[in-house]
C-alpha cells in the first residue's frame, strides 16, 4: 500500500500545476498519468509557442451552464499571478493578437516550468500508471479513498481529477474524469466538441471548396433560427479571421463560434466587416465599365468574388448594365451569409471539450465535489474559454484555488485528528 496525503490523475497543465504548488503547501502529492509524456497539450499549442493566457480574462470570456461559477477562482489566480511566475524562471515571452500571451522560445518552457514546481514541492510522478478503480471512503467504510492502480493501491485522503476532456484523442484523451464523476453521482453536462472547424454538406460546399486556403477577416455569429431580435441583439459575435477548407470552414473566428454553436443552427457572417458593400457597388456602377466580378474583387477577394459571381447569372456582367436590386442584393447576401453546418470536425480537430461535471456539483471557492475530498479542475468541469490563453488561465486558477483548498482541508484534518 502506498500512502499519500493527494493523488492527482491527469498530468496536464491543471495536474501539474496543481500537484506542484500543493506539494509546495507541505502535503504529500502522487502525480499519475496513463500517458508516457506530461502536458501534450501544452507542447503542441499556440503552434509550439504556448499561448498560455491573455492579459485580460473575465467570465464573459468563458461558457458554461453556470456563467458565474469561474470567477472565484480566476479572481484568485490571475495572468498576472501566471506571467510573475515565468518571470521568476526568466521565461521570455510576448503578447501577440489581442492580449494573447507566448512563450518567445518554446512551450517546452512552460512544461519544465511546470516541473520544476512539481520538484520544489517533492511531488511524486508515475508515468505511465494507469487507473484501474478508485473506491471512496463510504465505499470502503474508511477516511481516505483508495485507487487501483498499475503500480498499485494507493491509499490518500484527498484525490484530484485533472484528466481533461475528450479533445485531440491522438494524444490521450479519455472519459475517465466523466466516469468518475457518474461513478461517485455527479451530474454531467453533455460533452461536445469546441473550438473546431465546422463542416457542410458536400453539394452544397462544392462552389466553395475550391475557396480552399482562403483566409479573410470577418464577423461571425450564431443565433437560432427562430431567434426573437432581442435575442439577435444580445448574440456573441466575433471579429476575427475566417478560413476556407476543402470541408468547411476554420480558422479563429469558426473555432470561436463553434463553442457557441449547436446542431441545427445556422451561422451568419458578415464577409466584408466595416464596409457598406452597398454604397461601394452603386458609386462603381454610375462610374466603371469594368465587370461586376472585377468591381467586387477591389472590396473582397478576388477568388472571393469570383466565386460569388459564378453562382449567379444576373450578376455576370458589367457593373454598370446591373439593377440596383441585383447589387443591393449581392451586398446583402456577403454582408449578412446565412448557412448551416451539417457538423464539426469533432474531437479529433477539436482544440477543448465544452461541457463536462456540471458545476452545480462543485464548490467554486475549492473545487471540492459534493462527494468530500475528491476535486475536479481543469477542462474536465463545465467551463469553456475562448480561443486565446483563456483555457489555460482556466487550468491555473482552477489548480490554484484547489492547492489551496487540500491544504486546508488537510490542516483542518490534523487538527482533529
Amino acid at each position: 500500500m502506498h500512502n499519500f496525503d493527494v493523488v492527482v490523475i491527469g498530468a496536464g497543465a491543471a495536474g501539474l500545476f496543481c500537484a506542484g504548488a500543493a506539494g509546495q503547501r507541505g502535503l504529500k502529492v502522487l502525480l499519475l498519468d496513463h500517458s508516457e509524456k506530461v502536458a501534450e497539450k501544452i507542447r503542441i499549442s499556440g503552434g509550439g509557442r504556448c499561448n498560455f493566457t491573455n492579459r485580460d480574462v473575465g467570465p464573459a470570456n468563458f461558457l458554461s451552464e453556470n456563467p458565474h461559477f469561474c470567477r472565484s477562482a480566476l479572481s484568485r489566480y490571475t495572468p498576472q499571478d501566471f506571467m510573475a511566475l515565468l518571470q521568476r524562471y526568466n521565461i521570455p515571452f510576448h503578447e501577440k493578437h489581442k492580449g494573447q500571451l507566448f512563450c518567445d522560445r518554446s512551450a517546452e518552457d512552460v512544461i519544465n516550468l511546470l516541473l520544476a514546481e512539481c520538484a520544489c514541492g517533492g511531488v511524486t510522478r508515475w508515468q505511465p500508471c494507469r487507473v484501474k478503480s478508485i473506491v471512496g471512503p463510504a465505499q470502503k467504510g474508511a477516511d481516505s479513498y483508495q485507487v487501483e492502480s498499475d503500480r498499485g493501491l494507493i491509499e490518500a485522503r484527498q484525490v484530484v481529477i485533472a484528466t481533461g476532456g475528450l479533445s485531440i484523442p491522438k494524444i490521450g484523451a479519455t472519459d475517465f474524469g466523466y466516469r468518475i464523476a457518474q461513478q461517485f453521482g455527479l451530474a454531467l453536462v453533455a460533452p461536445r466538441a469546441a473550438l473546431v472547424p465546422l463542416t457542410f454538406d458536400g453539394e452544397a460546399w462544392a462552389p466553395y471548396a475550391q475557396l480552399s486556403g482562403l483566409a479573410l477577416p470577418v464577423q461571425i455569429q450564431s443565433t437560432p433560427a427562430d431567434a426573437s431580435a432581442k435575442q439577435r441583439k444580445k448574440a456573441v459575435v466575433f471579429t476575427e479571421d475566417l478560413l476556407f477548407t476543402h470541408r468547411g470552414l476554420s480558422g479563429p473566428a469558426v473555432l470561436q463560434i463553434s463553442s457557441y454553436w449547436r446542431e441545427g443552427q445556422p451561422v451568419r457572417i458578415n464577409l466584408a466587416p466595416g464596409m457598406d458593400l452597398a454604397a461601394q457597388l452603386l458609386r462603381a456602377k454610375a462610374t466603371s465599365k469594368k465587370l461586376i466580378s472585377n468591381e467586387l474583387a477591389s472590396l473582397v477577394p478576388s477568388r472571393l468574388a469570383d466565386a460569388w459571381v459564378s453562382q449567379d447569372p444576373d450578376l455576370q456582367r458589367p457593373i454598370a448594365e446591373a439593377t440596383d436590386k441585383a447589387l443591393l442584393g449581392l451586398a446583402q447576401r456577403l454582408s449578412d451569409w446565412q448557412l448551416t453546418p451539417t457538423g464539426t470536425e469533432g474531437y479529433k480537430k477539436a482544440e477543448v471539450t465544452a461541457g463536462g461535471v456540471d458545476t452545480r456539483d462543485l464548490s467554486s471557492q475549492t473545487m471540492e465535489s459534493r462527494q468530500p475530498g475528491l476535486y475536479f479542475i481543469g477542462e474536465v468541469v463545465d467551463v469553456t474559454g475562448w480561443l486565446g490563453g483563456y483555457n489555460f488561465q482556466w487550468a491555473w486558477a482552477s489548480a490554484h484555488a484547489c492547492a489551496q483548498a487540500l491544504a486546508a482541508w488537510q490542516g483542518d484534518t490534523d487538527a482533529t485528528a
